[in-house]
Protein backbone atom coordinates (compact mmCIF):
# COMPACT_ATOMS: atom_id res chain seq x y z
CA UNK A 1 0.00 0.00 0.00
CA UNK A 2 1.84 3.53 -1.05
CA UNK A 3 0.81 6.63 1.20
CA UNK A 4 -1.66 9.06 -0.29
CA UNK A 5 0.24 12.05 -0.80
CA UNK A 6 -0.90 16.05 -0.20
CA UNK A 7 -1.28 17.76 -3.09
CA UNK A 8 2.01 20.20 -4.14
CA UNK A 9 1.29 23.93 -3.09
CA UNK A 10 1.24 26.63 -6.20
CA UNK A 11 4.22 28.39 -4.40
CA UNK A 12 6.16 25.85 -3.00
CA UNK A 13 9.02 27.20 -4.94
CA UNK A 14 8.73 30.54 -3.46
CA UNK A 15 8.10 29.69 -0.40
CA UNK A 16 11.80 27.66 0.25
CA UNK A 17 13.15 30.31 -2.31
CA UNK A 18 12.44 33.65 0.31
CA UNK A 19 13.01 30.90 3.04
CA UNK A 20 16.82 30.38 1.61
CA UNK A 21 17.09 33.76 0.66
CA UNK A 22 16.40 35.19 4.19
CA UNK A 23 18.61 32.73 5.38
CA UNK A 24 21.65 33.68 3.03
CA UNK A 25 21.46 37.41 3.87
CA UNK A 26 22.27 36.52 7.69
CA UNK A 27 26.22 36.39 8.24
CA UNK A 28 26.75 33.04 9.88
CA UNK A 29 29.07 34.15 11.83
CA UNK A 30 30.55 30.91 13.18
CA UNK A 31 31.91 30.07 16.53
CA UNK A 32 34.54 27.04 16.96
CA UNK A 33 35.00 26.39 20.69
CA UNK A 34 37.33 23.34 21.40
CA UNK A 35 35.63 20.86 24.03
CA UNK A 36 38.75 18.72 25.41
CA UNK A 37 36.45 16.39 27.74
CA UNK A 38 34.91 15.21 24.49
CA UNK A 39 38.28 15.14 22.26
CA UNK A 40 40.35 12.09 22.30
CA UNK A 41 44.30 11.01 20.71
CA UNK A 42 42.72 10.79 17.55
CA UNK A 43 40.30 14.04 16.99
CA UNK A 44 39.07 16.75 18.09
CA UNK A 45 35.72 17.75 19.16
CA UNK A 46 34.19 21.21 19.05
CA UNK A 47 31.15 23.26 19.98
CA UNK A 48 29.87 25.01 16.92
CA UNK A 49 27.66 27.67 16.79
CA UNK A 50 25.93 29.86 14.14
CA UNK A 51 23.30 32.25 13.23
CA UNK A 52 20.60 30.71 11.45
CA UNK A 53 16.85 32.38 10.48
CA UNK A 54 15.51 35.07 12.22
CA UNK A 55 19.19 35.74 13.67
CA UNK A 56 18.61 32.38 16.02
CA UNK A 57 22.11 31.06 17.83
CA UNK A 58 21.90 26.93 16.86
CA UNK A 59 24.80 24.92 18.11
CA UNK A 60 26.23 21.86 16.69
CA UNK A 61 29.28 19.02 17.62
CA UNK A 62 31.82 19.61 15.12
CA UNK A 63 34.33 16.23 15.09
CA UNK A 64 37.33 16.83 13.56
CA UNK A 65 40.13 13.60 13.12
CA UNK A 66 44.01 14.32 13.55
CA UNK A 67 45.33 14.00 10.09
CA UNK A 68 46.20 14.88 6.76
CA UNK A 69 42.92 16.32 5.33
CA UNK A 70 39.89 17.10 3.68
CA UNK A 71 37.88 14.49 5.10
CA UNK A 72 34.56 13.25 3.94
CA UNK A 73 31.68 14.20 6.43
CA UNK A 74 28.99 12.90 7.82
CA UNK A 75 26.38 15.40 9.05
CA UNK A 76 23.59 13.69 11.25
CA UNK A 77 20.53 15.29 11.04
CA UNK A 78 18.65 15.63 14.15
CA UNK A 79 15.40 13.32 15.22
CA UNK A 80 12.67 14.22 17.16
CA UNK A 81 13.91 15.10 20.76
CA UNK A 82 15.08 17.09 23.12
CA UNK A 83 18.86 15.89 23.48
CA UNK A 84 21.58 15.37 20.59
CA UNK A 85 24.36 13.51 21.57
CA UNK A 86 27.56 13.58 20.92
CA UNK A 87 28.65 11.69 17.53
CA UNK A 88 29.57 8.00 17.89
CA UNK A 89 33.22 7.44 18.83
CA UNK A 90 33.96 4.93 15.84
CA UNK A 91 32.67 7.35 13.04
CA UNK A 92 34.83 10.13 14.57
CA UNK A 93 38.11 7.94 13.83
CA UNK A 94 37.35 8.12 10.33
CA UNK A 95 35.24 11.09 9.30
CA UNK A 96 34.61 14.86 9.94
CA UNK A 97 31.06 13.97 12.05
CA UNK A 98 28.85 17.16 12.67
CA UNK A 99 25.34 16.76 15.16
CA UNK A 100 23.06 19.33 14.86
CA UNK A 101 21.19 20.67 17.75
CA UNK A 102 18.82 22.81 16.02
CA UNK A 103 16.61 25.23 17.56
CA UNK A 104 14.49 24.68 20.56
CA UNK A 105 16.72 21.40 21.34
CA UNK A 106 19.40 21.12 24.02
CA UNK A 107 21.98 23.32 23.63
CA UNK A 108 19.93 25.74 20.57
CA UNK A 109 17.55 26.02 23.12
CA UNK A 110 17.26 29.59 24.22
CA UNK A 111 15.43 31.52 23.56
CA UNK A 112 13.11 28.79 22.81
CA UNK A 113 12.91 25.66 24.47
CA UNK A 114 11.04 23.08 22.75
CA UNK A 115 8.48 21.23 24.00
CA UNK A 116 8.07 17.16 23.37
CA UNK A 117 4.98 16.46 22.85
CA UNK A 118 4.19 19.92 21.22
CA UNK A 119 7.16 20.69 18.76
CA UNK A 120 5.84 19.15 15.88
CA UNK A 121 2.28 21.39 16.02
CA UNK A 122 4.12 24.96 17.07
CA UNK A 123 2.87 27.48 14.93
CA UNK A 124 1.81 24.86 12.45
CA UNK A 125 -1.84 26.65 11.44
CA UNK A 126 0.95 29.77 9.55
CA UNK A 127 3.05 27.87 7.30
CA UNK A 128 5.46 31.47 7.51
CA UNK A 129 5.39 30.85 11.46
CA UNK A 130 5.89 26.87 11.75
CA UNK A 131 8.77 26.40 13.74
CA UNK A 132 10.09 24.00 11.03
CA UNK A 133 10.39 26.42 8.83
CA UNK A 134 13.15 27.38 10.57
CA UNK A 135 14.51 23.95 11.93
CA UNK A 136 14.81 23.48 7.91
CA UNK A 137 16.75 26.42 8.19
CA UNK A 138 19.00 25.56 10.71
CA UNK A 139 19.75 22.19 9.13
CA UNK A 140 20.82 24.07 5.75
CA UNK A 141 22.95 26.69 7.71
CA UNK A 142 25.63 23.56 8.72
CA UNK A 143 25.88 22.62 4.96
CA UNK A 144 26.67 26.33 4.31
CA UNK A 145 29.44 26.14 7.27
CA UNK A 146 31.17 22.91 5.46
CA UNK A 147 31.36 24.30 2.09
CA UNK A 148 34.06 27.09 3.81
CA UNK A 149 36.22 24.61 5.64
CA UNK A 150 39.86 24.07 4.51
CA UNK A 151 39.69 20.15 6.50
CA UNK A 152 36.27 19.21 4.43
CA UNK A 153 36.50 17.10 1.20
CA UNK A 154 33.48 19.05 -0.17
CA UNK A 155 32.59 16.76 -2.57
CA UNK A 156 32.28 13.82 -0.13
CA UNK A 157 29.34 15.01 2.18
CA UNK A 158 26.93 12.65 3.53
CA UNK A 159 23.52 13.31 5.16
CA UNK A 160 22.70 10.74 7.29
CA UNK A 161 18.81 10.69 9.22
CA UNK A 162 14.88 11.47 8.43
CA UNK A 163 12.78 14.03 6.18
CA UNK A 164 15.10 16.43 7.82
CA UNK A 165 18.23 15.15 5.92
CA UNK A 166 16.15 14.33 2.56
CA UNK A 167 14.67 18.46 3.27
CA UNK A 168 18.27 19.50 3.31
CA UNK A 169 20.02 17.46 0.46
CA UNK A 170 17.11 19.22 -1.79
CA UNK A 171 17.74 22.68 -1.01
CA UNK A 172 21.78 21.91 -0.77
CA UNK A 173 22.59 20.03 -3.80
CA UNK A 174 26.41 20.28 -2.78
CA UNK A 175 25.90 17.11 -0.75
CA UNK A 176 26.63 14.11 -2.44
CA UNK A 177 25.30 11.15 -0.63
CA UNK A 178 21.63 10.64 1.42
CA UNK A 179 21.29 7.84 4.34
CA UNK A 180 17.43 8.58 4.46
CA UNK A 181 14.65 6.67 6.74
CA UNK A 182 11.24 8.36 6.18
CA UNK A 183 9.65 10.23 8.88
CA UNK A 184 6.44 12.30 9.77
CA UNK A 185 6.33 14.40 7.32
CA UNK A 186 6.29 11.83 4.92
CA UNK A 187 2.21 11.42 3.59
CA UNK A 188 1.65 13.11 7.12
CA UNK A 189 -2.47 13.36 6.83
CA UNK A 190 -2.65 9.77 5.99
CA UNK A 191 -0.47 8.20 8.43
CA UNK A 192 -2.16 10.35 11.29
CA UNK A 193 -5.35 8.63 10.21
CA UNK A 194 -4.10 5.51 10.53
CA UNK A 195 -1.79 5.83 14.06
CA UNK A 196 -2.22 6.94 17.17
CA UNK A 197 1.84 6.83 17.98
CA UNK A 198 3.66 9.87 18.99
CA UNK A 199 4.66 12.28 17.64
CA UNK A 200 2.12 11.91 14.86
CA UNK A 201 -0.48 11.55 16.89
CA UNK A 202 0.74 15.63 17.91
CA UNK A 203 -1.41 15.86 14.49
CA UNK A 204 -4.59 14.01 15.59
CA UNK A 205 -4.38 16.04 18.80
CA UNK A 206 -4.50 19.07 17.14
CA UNK A 207 -6.76 18.86 14.66
CA UNK A 208 -9.15 17.87 17.77
CA UNK A 209 -8.09 20.29 20.40
CA UNK A 210 -8.31 22.96 17.15
CA UNK A 211 -10.55 21.74 14.24
CA UNK A 212 -11.78 25.29 12.84
CA UNK A 213 -7.08 25.39 12.02
CA UNK A 214 -6.84 21.40 11.29
CA UNK A 215 -7.21 22.47 7.45
CA UNK A 216 -4.31 24.79 7.46
CA UNK A 217 -2.39 22.59 9.23
CA UNK A 218 -2.52 19.92 6.79
CA UNK A 219 -1.95 22.55 3.77
CA UNK A 220 1.12 23.88 6.14
CA UNK A 221 2.40 20.59 6.13
CA UNK A 222 1.90 19.81 2.17
CA UNK A 223 4.98 22.82 2.05
CA UNK A 224 7.00 19.83 4.17
CA UNK A 225 5.72 16.50 2.00
CA UNK A 226 9.20 14.73 0.92
CA UNK A 227 8.34 13.52 -2.08
CA UNK A 228 7.63 17.52 -2.87
CA UNK A 229 11.59 17.42 -2.61
CA UNK A 230 12.55 14.33 -4.24
CA UNK A 231 13.33 16.12 -7.48
CA UNK A 232 16.08 18.07 -6.25
CA UNK A 233 17.66 15.27 -4.62
CA UNK A 234 20.36 14.94 -6.78
CA UNK A 235 22.89 13.25 -4.81
CA UNK A 236 22.84 9.03 -4.46
CA UNK A 237 20.56 8.11 -2.10
CA UNK A 238 19.75 4.80 0.41
CA UNK A 239 16.36 4.67 1.69
CA UNK A 240 15.49 2.42 4.59
CA UNK A 241 12.34 0.96 3.97
CA UNK A 242 10.07 -0.90 6.24
CA UNK A 243 8.54 -4.08 5.55
CA UNK A 244 6.10 -2.95 3.05
CA UNK A 245 8.24 -1.48 0.26
CA UNK A 246 5.64 -0.21 -1.54
CA UNK A 247 4.73 2.07 1.32
CA UNK A 248 7.52 4.19 -0.16
CA UNK A 249 7.81 3.34 -3.75
CA UNK A 250 6.39 7.71 -4.36
CA UNK A 251 9.20 8.63 -3.01
CA UNK A 252 11.78 6.29 -4.54
CA UNK A 253 9.74 7.37 -7.91
CA UNK A 254 10.32 11.26 -7.46
CA UNK A 255 14.09 10.93 -6.15
CA UNK A 256 16.18 12.36 -9.31
CA UNK A 257 19.35 10.89 -8.14
CA UNK A 258 20.51 6.95 -8.01
CA UNK A 259 18.35 5.34 -5.54
CA UNK A 260 19.25 1.82 -3.63
CA UNK A 261 17.11 0.55 -0.95
CA UNK A 262 17.84 -1.13 2.29
CA UNK A 263 14.61 -3.15 4.20
CA UNK A 264 15.38 -2.48 7.64
CA UNK A 265 15.97 -5.55 9.72
CA UNK A 266 14.46 -3.72 13.01
CA UNK A 267 17.45 -3.96 14.74
CA UNK A 268 20.32 -0.85 15.61
CA UNK A 269 23.26 -3.54 14.92
CA UNK A 270 22.15 -4.84 11.62
CA UNK A 271 20.80 -1.34 10.60
CA UNK A 272 23.73 0.04 11.67
CA UNK A 273 26.37 -2.33 10.22
CA UNK A 274 24.46 -1.98 6.79
CA UNK A 275 25.03 2.07 7.44
CA UNK A 276 28.18 2.64 7.88
CA UNK A 277 29.69 -0.27 5.47
CA UNK A 278 27.42 1.68 2.76
CA UNK A 279 29.57 4.77 3.79
CA UNK A 280 32.94 3.03 4.01
CA UNK A 281 32.51 1.38 0.33
CA UNK A 282 31.17 5.40 -0.59
CA UNK A 283 34.68 6.88 0.55
CA UNK A 284 37.16 4.59 0.60
CA UNK A 285 38.11 4.76 4.56
CA UNK A 286 38.56 1.03 4.71
CA UNK A 287 36.44 -1.20 7.15
CA UNK A 288 34.49 0.71 9.31
CA UNK A 289 35.27 0.91 12.34
CA UNK A 290 32.42 -0.64 14.61
CA UNK A 291 31.37 -0.66 18.15
CA UNK A 292 32.55 -3.42 19.92
CA UNK A 293 29.53 -4.78 20.39
CA UNK A 294 28.77 -5.14 16.83
CA UNK A 295 32.08 -6.93 16.12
Amino acid sequence: MTNPIAERPADFDPYWSTTMDQLAALPSAPELTELPLRSTDFGTVYGLRLTSLHSYRIFAYYCVPHGEGPFPVLYTLPNYGSVVHVPAYEERQQYIVVALCHRGQRLSDQPFAAAYPGLLTTGIADRNSYIYRGIVADCCSVVDFLQTRPEVAKEKIALIGSDLALLTAALRPQVDALYYTPGFFYGAQATAARSSAYPVEELNDFARTYPDQAAAMWQTLAYYEPVHFAGQVSCDTLIVTGDDALQTQPLVDALAGKVERHTSAHSGYRDGVAQATWLAQRYGVGEPVLPAAWQ
